[in-house]
């Protein structure tokens, strides 16, 4: 299955976008389906299948602020070290790899407190 995260970013006039990013594949639209669309093309693929969970992208008690603020200098720093064809340094690397999975077990657990919350 292709991975894809979506991220909200801005510009330098401040206008916010989204970029879509897959292995080293990347596209920027206004909204999250456009960049994803986009992303889809560069891919090759003509349907995208898979879940989609749309997160408002606000601190909560599952991943907090200063987790995605670091979460964000460092897939920047990777995204500059891919341009230039380097790799992040091991310790960025590791940091990187807990984040995300400390914000996939946050969306899980998201998730499964949205479910409880509809079920009451």
């Amino acid at each position: 299955m292709t991975t894809v995260a979506i991220q909200p970013i801005l510009d330098a006039s401040g206008q916010r976008s989204f970029r879509a990013v897959s292995g080293d594949k990347q596209s920027i639209g206004k909204t999250a389906g456009q960049a994803l669309d986009a992303l889809t093309t560069q891919l090759g693929e003509t349907e995208f299948s898979g879940i989609l969970v749309f997160q408002s992208f606000r601190p909560d008690q599952f991943f907090g602020i200063e987790q995605q603020k670091r979460l964000s200098e460092l897939m920047e720093l990777l995204r500059k070290a891919r341009s230039e064809e380097k790799s992040l340094p091991a310790e960025l690397q590791a940091e990187l790899e807990s984040l995300v999975k400390a914000e996939l077990n946050a969306t899980a657990e998201r998730a499964k407190f949205l479910m409880q919350q509809q079920s009451q």
